[in-house]
């Protein structure tokens, strides 16, 4: 069975950051995603080093993930480089923070 990448993506919109209460697909967290026939790699950041939600967003990427039909494997790697900034967000993400008053 192959994995659905478009169900992967959906999977990842369940995922929020909850102090911003956006998900981490349209805040631009997610770097690289890769889907095989059984495997899901995902390089994400966060929105700052020190934010103390790191591995609540991590565990979240991974149980979401592993619950698409025909995944086995997700590996999530946490990188910095380039760091987060406001332009990696897409349409949808900076709509929903307009709609929270934050300016983008």
């Amino acid at each position: 069975m192959t994995i659905d990448k478009t169900a992967v993506i959906e999977k990842l919109k369940e995922c929020y950051d909850p102090e911003i209460k956006v998900n981490i697909y349209d805040l631009g967290l997610i770097y690289e995603l890769k889907v095989n026939e059984a495997d899901v790699f995902v390089k994400t950041s966060l929105t700052s080093p020190g934010c103390p939600v790191g591995d609540y967003i991590m565990a979240q990427i991974d149980e979401r993930i592993r619950e698409v039909p025909g995944v086995k494997d997700v590996k999530v790697e946490l990188t910095f480089e380039p760091p987060w900034d406001l332009t990696k967000v897409t349409q949808d993400g900076k709509e929903q923070l307009m709609y929270l008053g934050i300016k983008v």
